[in-house]
């Protein structure tokens, strides 16, 4: 049975230690994560498959949703619930066509984007950057207001990512979207409160 999107997802830091973000990625998952999505642009195929089988695993410990970023030939190899997917990626149709029945997600940032991801059989987007955010060139933050016309326009859930913290989930909450994606959020500092913050202190 498929698993649902959960409304906060921890995207990995790509910081080239994967012993590191395997600790992360427990602590978060301890702390009450239950979506965990594998990003990391650098290092060869093999290590990204070895890290993404492991963290597949420790996700499964947790009956968490487990996300491949990019790559859909490791997110299949590892058994990982689905991919996402860039504008510069794999064309989504023939993304579809080897993921069939799994997740797919595709990164958009504005709403013809949106409409072309949802028209070609997306199950949700990520929209973005919202914020100013340090983990990759993303483009000029957008601030939640968009989301309000991305979520009037299409029915898949909308995944708002770029700079958001506990500090700041609530505006982009209230403007609509459907779940939030954070690295550095929840990274940086106590992973533990971090969590707890998001799930818990977070006023919707």
């Amino acid at each position: 049975m498929r698993k649902r999107l959960s409304r906060i997802c921890f995207i990995t830091p790509d910081c080239g230690d994967a012993a590191r973000v395997e600790r992360a990625v427990n602590v978060a998952l301890e702390a009450g994560i239950q979506w965990v999505q594998y990003r990391r642009k650098s290092g060869t195929r093999r290590q990204l498959y070895h890290e993404a089988k492991i963290l597949r695993d420790l996700a499964g410990r947790f009956g968490a949703l487990f996300i491949v970023n990019d790559f859909a030939d490791i997110a299949l190899a590892v058994e990982a619930d689905g991919v996402h997917i860039g504008q510069d990626d794999l064309p989504l149709r023939e993304a579809r066509k080897i993921m069939r029945g799994k997740i797919i997600g595709v990164s958009t940032h504005n709403l013809k984007e949106a409409l072309a991801a949802e028209k070609g059989g997306a199950d949700y987007i990520g929209f973005g950057p919202i914020f100013a955010t340090a983990t990759k060139e993303a483009g000029t933050p957008k601030g939640p207001g968009p989301l309000v016309e991305i979520k009037r326009s299409i029915v898949i859930p909308v995944i708002a990512i770029g700079g958001i913290n506990p500090f700041n989930a609530a505006q982009v909450f209230s403007a609509g979207c459907d779940g939030v994606a954070a690295s550095s959020g929840i990274f940086r500092g106590d992973i533990t409160a971090n969590v707890s913050d998001f799930l818990y202190n977070v006023t919707i």
